[in-house]
């Protein structure tokens, strides 16, 4: 098995669309695939994001950081919620993200999550996050 992230990104028109449906209609459609993931017994974790325009972005480009308040201008996706699976596969993932409720002109992008098992043992940061995670039952 292995963790991969499904990170939903979207446009301003498609955070609009989302925005206009019922929030009712929303909870249900995301707690039905929930729930089915739930079931299948390969989600970890998830959340959606609140509107971009109550968020941040700290920029690194200068010598030091700057913050700017949301909205954002000349963003073309911005990254809205995020699922995390525990699978088989790549393919199972694709085939999950498939499945996802979904605006057009969103896109969701998958990303394996490396295990701390893939970085060198004997690192004294990799051995610290170790203890960490088996200190709080994530190993």
């Amino acid at each position: 098995m292995a963790k991969y992230m499904l990170i939903m990104r979207g446009t301003d028109e498609t955070g609009a669309a989302m925005m206009a449906t019922p929030f009712e209609e929303m909870l249900e459609t995301m707690g039905r695939i929930n729930e089915e993931m739930m079931k299948a017994g390969v989600l970890v974790a998830g959340e959606g994001l609140e509107d971009p325009s109550q968020g941040v972005v700290v920029d690194y480009d200068g010598e030091v950081p700057v913050v700017t308040d949301g909205p954002y201008g000349e963003t073309k996706e911005l990254f809205g919620g995020y699922w995390m699976l525990d699978v088989s596969s790549k393919e199972e993932a694709i085939e999950w993200a498939k499945r996802l409720p979904a605006f057009p002109g969103q896109k969701c992008e998958i990303r394996r999550v490396p295990s701390i098992d893939e970085f060198p043992q004997d690192n004294e940061w990799i051995v610290k996050e170790r203890a960490w995670r088996e200190q709080l039952g994530q190993l």
